[in-house]
């Protein structure tokens, strides 16, 4: 059987040792069902072994292949060439904004895993948790069905297209909020509501909700953060009323 192949140009940024970014070109022809990490992939192989990229489980589970294509976040291991381009066009690789660039595609994420850390991110959540009512650790979806928060992968897409992380290099961001959110509603621990009261916390968002938008793991920080600030304002009032 004969596989449709395109020719593709992926344009991809190059950046070493805090040199001035570039962009290098390679021409790929690539069945359009495969994915834009397997033209990486390709790219490292047969063309330039000198290319740094992140990568690991290749089906969305890790968080670790997230990039830019043609200007937006995407994981890249389950983002389609079909999606994102046409036979004989282009196609932009680059790293995440809003992170310092180690090299090429790979960025540096020390911080955000350090600020997770800081909002007592709980990795695995208890099959029990999945049954909490709204206020707890859940929103409804329909009568009798709960969402939880969706495992965060970490991947970091959602700091990447945040308004607020690009003005600001001491924001949380979204996904450290969300866990913070999160791990409040299990603890009931109010030194996350100190955390978060604060302006590189909750009150630093803009309110654009592009971190939900590119979300793979349907977490929606941006709902989170807002309920941060419900909770927040809550507790600020409860502790005038006690005084």
């Amino acid at each position: 059987m004969n596989v449709e192949k395109w020719k593709v140009t992926f344009v991809v940024s190059r950046q070493k040792n805090q040199e001035p970014r570039l962009y290098q070109s390679f021409q790929l022809e690539i069945d359009p069902d495969e994915y834009v990490l397997d033209g990486v992939e390709r790219i490292w192989a047969f063309h330039d072994r000198s290319l740094t990229y992140r990568h690991a489980c290749h089906h969305s589970t890790c968080g670790a292949c997230g990039m830019l294509v043609n200007g937006v976040e995407k994981l890249t291991c389950i983002t389609s060439i079909r999606s994102v381009t046409h036979n004989g066009g282009t196609l932009k690789v680059e790293p995440l904004r809003n992170f310092a660039v180690v090299s090429d595609l790979v960025v540096d994420m020390s911080n955000f895993y350090t600020h997770l850390e800081a909002a007592q991110f709980g990795q695995v959540a208890s099959l029990a948790q999945a049954a909490l009512p709204h206020d707890a650790d859940t929103r409804s979806v329909t009568d009798g069905e709960f969402e939880r928060l969706v495992d965060c992968i970490e991947c970091g897409l959602c700091v990447s297209a945040c308004p607020s992380a690009l003005t600001s290099e001491t924001y949380y961001g979204p996904a450290v909020l969300a866990a913070a959110q999160q791990a409040f509603n299990q603890s009931k621990n109010s030194a996350l509501i100190h955390f978060a009261d604060q302006h590189d916390g909750a009150w630093g968002c803009h309110s654009a909700y592009e971190c939900s938008a590119v979300c793979p793991s349907n977490v929606d920080p941006a709902w989170r953060i807002m309920d941060l600030r419900k909770k927040t304002l809550a507790y600020r009032i409860k502790q005038l009323f006690r005084k």
